[in-house]
């Protein structure tokens, strides 16, 4: 499948969104680095799967509470309630995208550096079970 023009700068977006919001915790929740990041993030996620899939997506009756949460937390954090707020988007970012994080893990246990990591016998059952990966006893 090839992405659209429209959508390879959707990527883009999301991507940096991410780092934005990444480098916003790093700096110990610095308010314009979040609120970077979520703007980005929703860009891009816009930009990827347009505008009324994003709308069914975040109003499906099965994630509306992680849209809550979520859209709560960006607003808190814009009032300058970054912690609070960042805990509750985090509690929507799980709602909204928990059933992603195992095709997340998989996919990342393919990549050269992070996949031996991921795959280590001491720390498989930790991240799989984090993640909701379900393993069957051999």
């Amino acid at each position: 499948m090839w992405l659209s023009e429209v959508q390879k700068f959707g990527v883009a977006f999301t991507f940096g969104g991410f780092l934005f919001f990444l480098f916003g915790v790093l700096t110990f929740f610095d308010r314009a680095l979040l609120a970077l990041g979520n703007v980005l993030f929703l860009t891009g996620v816009l930009l990827i799967i347009g505008p009324q899939k994003t709308y069914n997506f975040f109003t499906r009756p099965a994630k509306r509470r992680g849209s809550l949460f979520f859209i709560s937390g960006v607003v808190l954090i814009l009032m300058r309630w970054t912690f609070t707020g960042f805990i509750i988007e985090s509690l929507g970012i799980a709602g909204l995208f928990g059933d992603f994080f195992g095709a997340i893990v998989q996919f990342l246990r393919s990549m050269p550096l992070v996949g031996p990591v991921l795959s280590h016998p001491a720390v498989a059952p930790i991240v799989d079970k984090l993640a909701g990966i379900d393993v069957l006893p051999v």
